[in-house]
């Protein structure tokens, strides 16, 4: 009889214990899209893109499908030598079962980790550490996610802001120099930006836009 109870005991602990894991598993996929955000160089390279179509001030041209999508394929190819680490140092030896899942998590996260605190601004890092109370570690990899990843994502921030900014000054130049004519031709109910916005899309052809915002995104990692 006790054998008996001692074998539905165990089915029982097994089943919670599958239970719980499929449901962090399922916790880990639902915050999936966060971690790509917030880990990664999408933040930047999706408000800089942002940026450019805000100052064209064309609307919904390109539309925002195209944005995220062209993000996120430019996300991976950034990304590509941090993924490829990951694949190398956790995901495989944990598939072939040489590792632990606790060991191919820091493993994973190491990666992620340098690449975050390369692209992270000290004064950002030190906020969110002294709120804390804790002092700068000596190892990237001692650093908590929890600090590292928001320090991360304020920089990219900012980061992202500035390039917009530098993006933003050409386009508002030619909306000066066309209101001013149009002023001094005494149009003034005439939109400035119905006569400013063809010739902003023939700049930015002319120039290859597109082109050098791509550069300067590749370049700022």
């Amino acid at each position: 009889m006790s054998d008996f109870i001692n074998y539905f005991s165990d089915s029982s602990a097994a089943n919670v214990s599958t239970s719980v894991k499929l449901m962090l598993l399922l916790t880990v996929l639902s915050i999936a899209p966060s971690i790509l955000i917030l880990m990664t160089c999408f933040t930047r390279v999706v408000i800089v893109l942002s940026f450019v179509r805000t100052a064209l001030a064309t609307n919904t041209m390109p539309p925002n499908q195209v944005i995220i999508g062209l993000a996120m394929f430019l996300t991976f190819f950034i990304m590509s030598p941090t993924l490829q680490e990951v694949n190398k140092g956790a995901l495989q030896p944990l598939f072939n079962e040489e590792i632990t899942l606790d060991e191919a998590y820091d493993n994973a996260a190491t990666p992620f980790k340098e690449f975050m605190a390369k692209h992270t601004r000290q004064n950002d890092l030190d906020l969110f550490l002294s709120y804390r109370n804790q002092e700068m570690p000596e190892k990237v990899e001692d650093i908590p996610l929890t600090t590292l990843v928001p320090a991360y994502t304020i920089s990219e921030l900012k980061t992202a802001f500035q390039m917009g900014f530098m993006i933003f000054i050409p386009f508002l130049v030619i909306d000066m120099i066309v209101a001013s004519v149009l002023m001094s031709m005494g149009m003034m109910m005439l939109p400035p930006v119905m006569i400013s916005l063809p010739f902003k899309i023939l700049l930015f052809v002319l120039v290859d836009g597109w082109s050098l915002v791509m550069k300067s995104l590749l370049q700022s990692f």
